[in-house]
C-alpha cells in the first residue's frame, strides 16, 4: 500500500516583486519534488519519492500541472493561476484561451487549492527563534542556511542566493531576509521518525502541455490586437 506525502501544507505563498534591486525571471518552470523517509532513525532505505507540481509561467502568469502520485506521467488536474486567482483547467490543455476562462469561470483563491503547490500567506513557525548555520554546497550550488528545533519538529532551511525571483516562491519574508531563493526544506518529524526533504527546483523550459497554452494564447492575443 503506497502511502501518501506527510509534510506541512502551509509553506508556500507567492512572490512580491517589489524591490527594485531584484531581476524578475520572464519564463521558466518549477518543479516540486518531495521526498519522504519513514522510520528515518532506522536508516534512509524506505524512501518514497513525490512529484508535486511542475509550474510553469510566463510573465506573471502560472500554469500549474498536477501529476498523480502514484503515475507521476500522468497530470490529474491543470491549473491556470493569475495573482492570486486559480482556475481549473481540467486535465487537456487543447485550445483554451485564457481570458475566456477567467471571464466564464468562478475563480477560487489560491490560498484554498489543496492540491500541488499549496499557497499561504503564513511566517515559518518559531521563525523568531531560528538559529544561522554555516554556507553549504549542495549540487553544486552555495547555499544560506538557518534551523529551527521545536519538541516536535526540527526542520533545516536552504536559501540559495540570488537576485533573480521567480512568479512563486517558499516563504517570501524569509527570503528577503537572505536574500535569496528558498530551494530546499528539510524536516525531521521527531514523533512519527518521518524525514521529509522539499525542493523547489527551477528549470528555463515549458512542460509541453503549458508551452502548447501560452503559445496559442500569445497567437490569440497578437490577433486581436492586429
Amino acid at each position: 500500500m503506497k502511502r501518501k506525502p506527510i509534510f506541512s501544507c502551509s509553506i508556500l505563498g507567492l512572490a512580491l516583486l517589489s524591490c527594485h534591486k531584484e531581476i524578475k525571471s520572464e519564463k521558466g518552470g518549477i518543479d516540486m519534488i518531495s521526498n519522504v523517509y519513514f522510520d528515518a532513525s532506522k536508516g534512509l532505505d524506505r524512501m518514497q519519492n513525490f512529484h508535486l507540481s511542475k509550474m510553469n509561467y510566463s510573465g506573471d502568469t502560472l500554469i500549474e500541472l498536477v501529476p498523480d502520485l502514484t503515475f507521476p506521467e500522468i497530470n490529474k488536474e491543470m491549473y491556470y493561476i493569475k495573482d492570486s486567482l486559480c482556475y481549473s483547467l481540467g486535465t487537456e490543455s487543447g485550445n483554451i484561451i485564457l481570458s475566456d476562462v477567467s471571464d466564464k469561470q468562478k475563480a477560487s483563491l489560491v490560498w484554498n487549492k489543496k492540491e500541488g503547490a499549496i499557497f499561504s500567506k503564513e511566517e515559518i513557525p518559531n521563525y523568531k527563534n531560528r538559529r544561522n548555520l554555516s554556507d553549504t554546497l549542495l549540487f553544486n550550488k552555495k547555499y544560506k542556511r538557518f534551523e529551527i528545533n521545536s519538541p516536535w519538529t526540527y526542520t533545516r532551511f536552504y536559501i540559495y542566493p540570488t537576485d533573480t525571483i521567480l512568479p512563486y516562491s517558499i516563504y517570501k519574508h524569509a527570503e528577503h531576509d537572505y536574500n535569496g531563493r528558498l530551494e530546499r526544506i528539510d524536516s525531521y518529524n521527531k514523533k512519527s521518525d518521518v524525514f521529509v526533504s522539499l525542493q523547489l527546483l527551477p528549470r528555463k523550459n515549458w512542460d509541453d502541455s503549458a508551452k502548447e497554452l501560452f503559445e496559442f494564447n500569445h497567437f490569440i492575443k497578437n490577433r486581436k490586437s492586429k
